[in-house]
């Protein structure tokens, strides 16, 4: 079964209840641990998404300098 890809506002999303989850007093070690795990794998996905638009943006303002310098 494919598992579904999340959307960077899930991830956000699922990132932040981690972080609340693990800094509650009842979390056992290993429910710790485990959260550690997916919030780093969560965090990773975030940071290529941005990078992701960062690079889709700089070739959209690229091409939009490109055809300003042209009408000049």
């Amino acid at each position: 079964m494919e598992e579904k890809q999340l959307t960077f506002e899930e991830a956000i999303s699922r990132l932040n209840e981690i972080t609340n989850r693990i800094q509650r007093s009842d979390t056992t070690l290993d429910e710790g641990f485990a959260l550690f795990e997916e919030g780093v794998k969560l965090a990773g996905y975030c940071s290529e998404k941005l990078e992701e638009y960062n690079r889709k943006l700089n070739e959209i303002t690229g091409k939009l300098e490109e055809g300003n310098e042209q009408k000049l």
